[in-house]
């Protein structure tokens, strides 16, 4: 078998590492963006960029000793709703951990963005346990296909995901997807009333007291 010459395995050698390192950094540099994307909205400090919802009858809402953030129960709805920098309007997920500790509606409205308009992820309506989205086609999460039964336990925290594209909405509980939904051509709106005031990001709870915490948006691809 003929050799190659000195020089050449040489420069083949060198042309080699050189193109392992390139690749190298084209994957940290691929993969960086993804951890400079997400965007802490709450994280047990303060509410300086949240804004108590002026709802009729609303419950107290504070931080606790264990730096959850609490809306007490109130008559009907109580909540706060974002007023800090710009968020996406589309290819984003929000990531939070709720629990009812009273109450028997929901304990989690998370009002949402998409594109022009908004829409609201209910966890725990009707009784405690209807989840869904309101609204779609201008029916809401108990007449559409989000509905669906899921049985929360009072004091139990929950991990709560959603994602948003233009194309689905997408939901899990505790790692288990519940909601697989496709939106394009369809009307995507919020209920009338009360829970329009919660837009472009609110957190809403009906006549019960829910804690919340580690909640979190990360823009994706």
């Amino acid at each position: 078998m003929k050799k190659l010459h000195p020089i050449i395995y040489s420069v083949f050698f060198l042309y080699s590492l050189l193109l392992f390192i390139g690749c190298q950094g084209i994957k940290q540099t691929a993969s960086s963006p993804r951890n400079s994307v997400e965007i802490v909205l709450f994280d047990g400090k303060d509410l300086d960029d949240w804004e108590i919802t002026d709802f009729a009858g609303k419950g107290e809402i504070f931080i606790d000793e264990n730096e959850s953030l609490v809306l007490e129960m109130g008559a009907e709805l109580s909540g706060l709703h974002w007023k800090g920098q710009d968020l996406p309007k589309s290819n984003y997920e929000i990531s939070l951990q709720a629990k009812r500790t009273m109450g028997s509606d929901f304990f989690c409205g998370l009002t949402f963005p998409y594109q022009e308009s908004h829409a609201t992820l209910v966890l725990g309506g009707w009784g405690g346990s209807l989840i869904g989205i309101s609204s779609l086609d201008d029916f809401d999460a108990s007449e559409n296909e989000t509905g669906d039964a899921y049985i929360f336990e009072d004091q139990q925290w929950y991990d709560i995901k959603l994602r948003v594209t233009d194309e689905e909405f997408t939901v899990w509980i505790d790692k288990e997807s519940v909601i697989d939904c496709e939106v394009v051509g369809r009307k995507v709106s919020m209920r009338s009333g009360e829970i329009e005031m919660s837009v472009p990001l609110g957190i809403t709870t009906f006549a019960t007291t829910g804690k919340f915490k580690n909640i979190s948006l990360k823009k994706i691809e």
